[in-house]
């Protein structure tokens, strides 16, 4: 039990006397969960935690939901609650570190969108807005769900562009499988895109798909007529 660990070496303390970075993840997830059970102390619920998905590590506590943290033998509601807040402020933390004001490229497009979209379990359809200077104005969710053209429809895509008063639009989604490798379905769509922003003179500059730090530019694919 962790009352049986020298005080200097148990997680909370170590985090106050050295600092956080200095602390394994499971000893960072004890932190969190702050007591364990009678069967087993709070770093070993901490480890049994990250081995729900073996391999994933830190990302597999991403992939939970509330419901699925508190089914934990030691969690419940309110730990499961403590621990999805927690990750939810990491997530937010390097969303504002991805200052991206300009867009040069379709690195500039992901590193804006990578920390909002890699890891979502669902497809979102979102898209970057620009003004005659490549500024980012805005980046609103379109769709959550299958990309396909009934739920991605011009109309939504370019009545947020005409709000903002956008010059052109990057058309962005996520793939949670991890793999950005583009579909006929995101070929298709794009095209469709494309050809409405013709019409309303706001071009379709590129379409970049996100995957577990990977992106993928239909434009450098050749794949933006």
């Amino acid at each position: 039990m962790v009352r049986d660990i020298p005080e200097e070496e148990r997680p909370r303390e170590k985090l106050i006397a050295y600092g956080a970075s200095v602390l394994s993840n499971a000893e960072l997830l004890a932190v969190l969960l702050r007591t364990g059970t009678r069967e087993h102390s709070v770093l070993r619920l901490a480890e049994q935690v990250l081995a729900r998905y073996q391999g994933l590590g830190l990302t597999g506590i991403i992939r939970m939901s509330a419901a699925e943290l508190a089914e934990l033998p030691g969690l419940g509601p309110a730990k499961a609650a403590t621990v999805l807040a927690a990750v939810e402020l990491g997530r937010r933390l390097s969303m504002a570190a991805a200052k991206v004001e300009v867009v040069h490229g379709p690195e500039d497009v992901a590193h804006f969108a990578m920390p909002r979209f890699r890891f979502e379990q669902k497809e979102h359809f979102a898209v970057l807005l620009l003004n005659t200077k490549n500024h980012i104005l805005a980046m609103p969710e379109i769709s959550i769900g299958s990309l396909t053209a009934s739920v991605v429809h011009p109309r939504e895509v370019f009545e947020a562009a005409v709000r903002y008063s956008a010059a052109s639009v990057i058309l962005l989604h996520n793939h949670p499988s991890g793999d950005p490798a583009p579909s006929k379905e995101d070929i298709a769509v794009t095209e469709r895109l494309r050809k409405a922003g013709q019409v309303m003179d706001i071009p379709v500059l590129d379409h970049i798909i996100i995957g577990n730090n990977r992106f993928v530019s239909l434009k450098e694919k050749g794949m933006l007529n």
